[in-house]
């Protein structure tokens, strides 16, 4: 399965894989609001081997063939981790 990834340019760090190159009316209005502006990254064969760096591609690959889409939102922040260090 061949998907789509553009990065948003409103939300830093939020990826969404599309499964067909600009096909983006599936998109929910209001999601499409949010993220503004969406900028194409690459295209990717999701194979069951694939491995992807912050996703299960199986779960990529079945909101792909459900909806269409898939957003990867960026990690939550470490705890571990002060922002005033």
């Amino acid at each position: 399965m061949q998907a789509y990834v553009y990065k948003s340019q409103r939300k830093a760090d939020t990826f969404v894989y599309l499964a067909k190159r600009d096909d983006f009316s599936l998109l929910p209005e209001p999601l499409r609001t949010q993220l503004g502006d969406l900028s194409f990254v690459l295209e990717v064969a999701l194979t069951p081997e694939r491995k992807l760096a912050r996703e299960d591609a199986a779960v990529v690959r079945g909101n792909l063939s459900a909806r269409g889409f898939h957003v990867q939102f960026p990690p939550p922040p470490d705890p571990r981790v002060r922002p005033d260090a």
